[in-house]
């Protein structure tokens, strides 16, 4: 299979699909790698080294979407890059389609073969492909919002950590998943006084476990959200529900009640956000002002860290990388139902049922979808 790994080309997005590592294994196996010249770049792998991989290197985004059969990409592909998808052609890519209806309708209409990342699953449970930047956007907010918290940012100027005599910050984590306990475990370092919401009592006794008392757990309910929201100098908003928008736990009247120049770092942004003021941000523009409250909502927050995220992601994806390629799609799929489980749009039919609801469109099951006379390229 010829595989191609086009630049990304979202704002400030310095991560790739494959690195040379990967592009090795899967010329092992037999297969050929388009990757477009400076791909790597921003995560500080040259153009070299992937031809020493044995890599061809193509000078544009259009030539590896004309070629390729497989597209293996970080971020949702935008609007320029889904007019140049082909019928039958295989993305395979983070697309969070439940907020993105414009995306979506893009996708049906290209006919290619949409397999995303975020929901793909696992025999032990989770969701694999997703976990490594759910890993890094928890560690990083603490991180932004601690900044953010900074007076010259436009925060209340509040020192997570404290000093002595000064108590330290009120950090609120909403959702004890994977990003919440990594942006807990960051928090928690750096001195803040750290409480995570939950509605899940398994997860609230395992962030007990991990924790002790150095974390304070609440179960989550719509007057706990509005009560705990204001004791927060930063919110950090870690909600997930797999292939769906995200819950909108805190409401703008919540916002107001908060602590004038308090920060919401809301991770969940991709999923649409748990937060109503939030809206999806970049990281050129990374923050705006709600009633006096700094919302840091970047759509593609690992993308700062651009060399770790990219190694982590494709220690994660480059099994079922080599699976399609090696298997092709329909045997790979039927092979693996939590492959199977990260197809979301196929010969034109939706074959995600949260991103399905989402839409009010027509939802045809992944096996059904699949049964049904391919596309042709």
């Amino acid at each position: 299979m010829l595989i191609g790994v086009p630049k990304e080309i979202k704002n400030n997005e310095y991560r790739v699909g494959l690195t040379p590592s990967s592009v090795a294994e899967l010329i092992h196996n037999g297969h050929a790698v388009l990757v477009q010249t400076s791909a790597g770049l921003g995560s500080g792998l040259a153009d070299e080294e992937y031809v020493a991989a044995g890599a061809t290197i193509a000078g544009t985004a259009s030539e590896i979407f004309e070629r390729a059969e497989m597209i293996v990409k970080v971020k949702e592909p935008l609007a320029p890059e889904r007019k140049m998808l082909r019928p039958g052609q295989i993305l395979f890519t983070y697309l969070h389609l439940a907020p993105d209806l414009a995306q979506t309708k893009d996708l049906i209409a290209s006919h290619a073969t949409c397999i995303a990342y975020e929901t793909v699953t696992s025999p032990y449970g989770g969701l694999p492909l997703l976990t490594p930047m759910s890993e890094v956007a928890g560690r990083l907010a603490p991180q932004a919002g601690a900044h953010c918290l900074e007076k010259g940012a436009g925060g209340r100027g509040v020192l997570l950590g404290g000093v002595p005599g000064v108590p330290a910050g009120e950090v609120i984590i909403l959702g004890g998943g994977v990003s919440g306990t990594q942006a807990a475990i960051i928090a928690l370092g750096m001195g803040a006084n750290v409480t995570v919401v939950d509605r899940n009592p398994e997860a609230l006794r395992r962030l007990a476990l991990q924790f002790g008392t150095g974390v304070r757990t609440i179960f989550s309910t719509r007057s706990a959200v509005a009560e705990i929201v204001k004791r927060a100098d930063l919110l950090i908003g870690a909600v997930l529900v797999p292939g769906a928008a995200a819950p909108k736990l805190v409401t703008r009247a919540m916002v107001a009640t908060m602590k004038p120049g308090a920060v919401i770092v809301d991770i969940a942004i991709d999923q649409g956000g748990c937060c109503e003021t939030s809206r999806p941000t970049t990281h050129s523009d990374p923050t705006y002002v709600v009633d006096g409250i700094v919302h840091y909502c970047v759509t593609n927050m690992p993308g700062a860290v651009a060399r770790t995220s990219t190694f982590a992601l494709n220690n994660a994806t480059l099994p079922f990388v080599l699976a399609l390629a090696d298997k092709g799609l329909r045997a790979a799929v039927a092979a693996d139902s939590h492959l199977r489980a990260g197809l979301n749009v196929y010969a034109g039919h939706v074959t995600c049922k949260p991103v399905a609801e989402a839409h009010g469109l027509e939802w045809v099951s992944a096996e059904t979808a699949l049964n049904m006379p391919p596309a042709v390229n």
